[in-house]
């Protein structure tokens, strides 16, 4: 039997951890969970039994700058619509770096901090 049973949450170090959250709140619907100047944390709901996304403040943290710096570790989600998606996410405060590998078949985009995410379309169930 595994010592770890099931991962809770994805806490991610930022500069400001109340506006990473509301980027994220606005770009997945989430909910913040909880909410201070060093720490916020979203949860899909009280059905939901993926794992959470939070942010903690880091002092003098600066963002490394993808592709060209070292990254730590980057979000994947998947989207119903590509376009629509990464329309709206930009509107909310995301950028769109200029390298984007994968031939087109997702996208990478950057949150107002500079973490790295991918949009990777779902795929339709065989019917």
């Amino acid at each position: 039997m595994p010592v770890l049973e099931q991962l809770a949450t994805v806490v991610v170090d930022c500069a400001d951890p109340v506006a990473l959250a509301a980027f994220y709140q606005g770009a997945t619907g989430w909910e913040v969970t909880y909410s201070d100047k060093d720490f916020a944390s979203l949860g899909a709901g009280p059905d939901s039994t993926g794992p959470g996304l939070a942010f903690v403040r880091v002092e003098g943290y600066r963002a490394r700058q993808w592709p060209d710096g070292d990254k730590h570790l980057h979000l994947d989600f998947t989207v119903a619509d590509l376009d629509r998606a990464v329309e709206e996410l930009l509107a909310l405060g995301a950028s769109r770096p200029t390298f984007q590998p994968g031939d087109g078949e997702w996208v990478v985009l950057t949150d107002p901090e500079g973490h790295p995410f991918c949009l990777i379309p779902a795929t339709t169930p065989a019917g």
